[in-house]
C-alpha cells in the first residue's frame, strides 16, 4: 500500500488499519450515492467508465483498484488513448485508476452511473471526472476543505482560529447535505479536528437515517461508541502482561511518565509502516519523560522478537502471544491495529490513535 501515500492524505487513516475480521485489508468504507430515490434501472445496469488519457503509448496497462485495500479489481489497456471499465456496485465506493502500474493515479468516488474521464499523463491527478453524482459531492467537499489541508495532512491543530473556521465549514456542509451519502466523510473530517468526538456525535445525529445506515455511517457510529469506551480524560485501566523475557510488566509501573501504549503485531503491514515514525518520536522525546509500551497481537514469539529487532523498537514490549484474543486487547476492546493511547503521568488518556505527523505534533505540544 506504499504507493497510496497521497490518497491517504485525502482519506482518513482508518482506511489502512488492519482489523480482526479481515487482517489483510482495511475496514470497509463504502458509501451510497447522493439520492433519496432508488434508480432501479441504473442499479440493474451497474456502472460504465469511459476514459481518454493522452500521453501514454498504446498497450499501457490500466488498473481499477479497490480504494481501501489497493487490490486490483479489473484491468485493461489503453488503445488510441482510450480505456473502459464496466461493473456493478452494491454501494458506491472509492476506486483508484492506475496507469502502467505506478503512480500518479486518479481517485474516483464511483457509483452505478455512466462516468467519463478526460486527462493527460502529466496531470493525471487533475483529470476531469463527470457522470458520477457521488464523485461530484466528493469534489465539493474537497474544495470546501482545500484551504485547511495543512490541518489534516499534519494534524497541526494549534491554530485555534483556523480549526474553528474549518469546523464551521464542515458544520455548514453537513447542515446543507444531511441527506448526501458523502456527508459521513465530512463528519470523519470533523473527528480529525476534534479527537474528543463530541462535535462528531452532534454532526452525526444530524444525518438522515438512510445516510447513517451505510457502511461509512456505521463506521462513524462505531468510532463514537469507542470514544466513550476509553474516553479522553479518563484513567486507562491497569494491566499486567509478560515481556519478551517472561517478566510481568504492569502499566501502572510507568506512572510519572508520558506513555504511548501501542497495539501492533509483526504481521500487521500498517503497523510496521508506522513503526519508523514511532521510533523517530521516541528518540526525540525519550529525554523528556516520554516512553512507549508496545502490546503485540502476535502468536509466535520468534516473529514478535524478530520484528522488534528489525524495526529498532528499543522500548518495553509485552504480549501473551494469543493474537486477537490478547487479554489486554480484549480488555480495551481493540478490534483493529495499529491503535494507541497516549497517557499522562497520572495515567489519564491524553489522546488516541496518533499516527504520522499527529504523534509528533501532540508530543511537541505537551513536552515543550
Amino acid at each position: 500500500m506504499k504507493i497510496f501515500s497521497l490518497f491517504i492524505l485525502l482519506i482518513p487513516s482508518w482506511l489502512i488499519a488492519q482489523n480482526q475480521t479481515n487482517k489483510k485489508s482495511a475496514p470497509s468504507a463504502k458509501v451510497l450515492p447522493k439520492t433519496n430515490k432508488v434508480d432501479v434501472k441504473k442499479i440493474a445496469e451497474g456502472f460504465s467508465i469511459s476514459g481518454i488519457i493522452k500521453g501514454f503509448p498504446d498497450g499501457t496497462s490500466v488498473s481499477l483498484l479497490n480504494g481501501q485495500t489497493g487490490a486490483p479489481e479489473s484491468e485493461t489497456v489503453l488503445t488510441n488513448n482510450a480505456f473502459s471499465f464496466k461493473g456493478k456496485l452494491v454501494t458506491p465506493e472509492f476506486k483508484i485508476i492506475l496507469f502502467d502500474k505506478k503512480p500518479p493515479y486518479i481517485t474516483l468516488f464511483l457509483d452505478n452511473s455512466n462516468v467519463q474521464i478526460k486527462g493527460e499523463k502529466d496531470s493525471i491527478e487533475t483529470a476531469m471526472v463527470s457522470g458520477s453524482s457521488s464523485h461530484t459531492d466528493f469534489i465539493k467537499l474537497n474544495q470546501l476543505l482545500a484551504p485547511y489541508q495543512k490541518l489534516f495532512s499534519s494534524n497541526n491543530l494549534n491554530d485555534g482560529q483556523e480549526v474553528a473556521s474549518a469546523m464551521a465549514a464542515i458544520e455548514n456542509f453537513v447542515k446543507r447535505e444531511r441527506s448526501s451519502f458523502v456527508a459521513p466523510l465530512a463528519v470523519i473530517r470533523c473527528s480529525q479536528l476534534n479527537p474528543a468526538l463530541d462535535k462528531t456525535e452532534e454532526l452525526f445525529n444530524q444525518l438522515s437515517a438512510e445516510v447513517k445506515n451505510t457502511p461509512m455511517g456505521n463506521y462513524v457510529a462505531q468510532q463514537i461508541v469507542e470514544s466513550k469506551r476509553n474516553a479522553i480524560g479518563t484513567v486507562l485501566a491497569d494491566f499486567t502482561q509478560a515481556d519478551t523475557t517472561g517478566k510481568p510488566i504492569r502499566l501502572s509501573s510507568y506512572r510519572g511518565k508520558y506513555v504511548l501504549v501501542d497495539f501492533w503485531a509483526s504481521w500487521c503491514g500498517p503497523c510496521r509502516q508506522e513503526n519508523p515514525n514511532v521510533v523517530a518520536n521516541y528518540n526525540r522525546f525519550k529525554s523528556k519523560n516520554f516512553t512507549v509500551l508496545g502490546v503485540s497481537l502476535d502468536k509466535t514469539k520468534s516473529a514478535w522478537v524478530d520484528a522488534i529487532t528489525m524495526d529498532g523498537l528499543t522500548w518495553g514490549h509485552v504480549s501473551d502471544l494469543k493474537g486477537w484474543t490478547n487479554a489486554v486487547a480484549q480488555q480495551y476492546q481493540i478490534s483493529s491495529i495499529p491503535q494507541n493511547f497516549l497517557i499522562g503521568p497520572d495515567g489519564k488518556i491524553i489522546a488516541k490513535n496518533l499516527r504520522g505527523p499527529a504523534l509528533e505534533s501532540k508530543l511537541e505540544s505537551i513536552l515543550k
